[in-house]
C-alpha cells in the first residue's frame, strides 16, 4: 500500500473506535465531511466496505473489525515508541491524562498536583471527573484513580492517598426538628440526601462498618445529587442529612455549622490508588507524575 494511505488508515481506525464521525473529526482535527471522505476513499480502494453507518451510530463490518485489530495495535506501537524519544529531551514533557471521581480529584489529586507543576512547565495534566468505572486503555487515559488496590490483573496499583472515613451530618437546625440516629437502621425515618452514581446505576447505598459487622441502608429522602457540593450545601441549609467523606465536613463540625452522628459506625478504608496499564515504555514526564502523587505518609 502507498505510504501515503497510512492517513487513511488512521482515519479509519480512529473513527471505528469511536463508533462516531462526529468524535473522530474532533479528536483528528478535520472536517467530519473530509473525514467521511477520506474513509470512503479508503473502502473504494480495497473494494470492500468497513463501516456500516446508521443515524444512530457507526460500527466496523466484518472485514472493518478485521483491518481494526491489524491495524490499531501496530498504530499504538508506533506511538507508543515515539513518545518513548522524550527519554532523549533535555525536560520530560507531555501531556498526562487521568480519569478521577471528584472527590479523588480535590482530595488528592489537586494538592499534589499544585506542588509539582510550577517546577515542572513541560508537562500538561488532564483531568477528567467520571463517577463511572472507565476502560482508561480504550478511552487513552493514561491512568485511573478507584478506590483500594483491587485493579484488573494488567494493571498496576499505586497507593496515593491515606484510609478514608465516611461522616453522617446534620444541621443544628435539622436536629432542632429530628431527633438522632442511634444506629443506621434508624436513618430510614430520616431525610437523607442522597448519592447516584453511575457505576451502580441507582441510589447509592449509605454503607457502615463496627466491630467487624458491615451494614449498607438503602434511605430516602427528597434530594439527590451526583456532586459534593450540591450536597454539601444542602445539608447546610437543613434540609436533610449527608453522607460525606469526612475531610469534607470536618472543618464545617469543628465550627458546629455541622453535627456528626453514628461516628462508631464509619471505620477507616482503605483510600485512593492510581491504576495504569503495566506497560513497556513509560514516558519521563509520566514517571514524574507517578513520584509526585505516590502516598508519603
Amino acid at each position: 500500500m502507498p505510504q501515503e494511505n497510512f492517513n487513511d488508515l488512521v482515519a479509519f481506525v480512529t473513527v471505528a473506535r469511536e463508533e462516531s464521525f462526529t468524535r473522530a473529526a474532533v479528536k483528528l482535527g478535520v472536517s467530519q465531511s473530509a473525514l467521511s471522505q477520506t474513509v470512503r476513499s479508503l473502502e473504494e480502494r480495497l473494494g470492500i466496505r468497513l463501516l456500516t453507518r446508521t443515524t444512530r451510530r457507526v460500527s466496523p463490518t466484518p472485514a472493518g473489525e478485521r483491518l481494526l485489530h491489524t491495524a490499531g495495535p501496530r498504530f499504538e506501537e508506533i506511538q507508543a515508541e515515539l513518545s518513548a524519544l522524550s527519554e532523549m529531551r533535555d525536560k520530560p514533557a507531555g501531556t498526562i491524562r487521568i480519569t478521577a471521581g471528584e472527590h479523588a480529584a480535590i482530595s488528592v489529586l489537586a494538592p499534589a498536583l499544585d506542588k509539582f507543576l510550577p517546577d515542572n512547565p513541560d508537562i500538561n495534566v488532564e483531568i477528567t471527573v467520571d463517577y463511572g468505572l472507565t476502560d482508561i486503555v480504550a478511552e487513552r487515559y493514561d491512568a485511573g484513580v478507584r478506590l483500594g488496590e483491587q485493579v484488573a490483573k494488567d494493571m498496576i496499583a499505586l497507593r496515593i492517598g491515606p484510609p478514608m472515613r465516611m461522616a453522617v451530618v446534620g444541621s443544628p437546625s435539622y436536629f432542632h426538628r429530628n431527633p438522632w440516629p442511634e444506629k443506621p437502621q434508624d436513618l430510614t425515618a430520616h431525610n437523607c440526601i442522597q448519592i447516584r452514581m453511575p457505576t451502580y446505576g441507582n441510589i447509592f447505598p449509605w454503607e457502615f462498618e463496627k466491630d467487624g459487622y458491615e451494614l449498607k441502608v438503602r434511605v430516602d429522602g427528597q434530594l439527590v445529587f451526583n456532586n459534593m457540593a450540591m450536597r454539601r450545601d444542602a445539608v447546610l441549609r437543613g434540609l436533610g442529612l449527608a453522607y460525606m467523606p469526612e475531610d469534607q465536613v470536618e472543618d464545617l463540625i469543628k465550627e458546629n455549622k455541622l453535627v456528626r452522628v453514628l461516628e462508631e459506625w464509619c471505620e477507616p478504608f482503605p483510600g485512593y490508588h492510581l491504576y495504569y496499564p503495566n506497560r513497556r515504555h513509560a514516558s519521563p514526564a509520566f514517571a514524574l507524575v507517578l513520584e509526585a502523587l505516590r502516598f508519603k505518609g
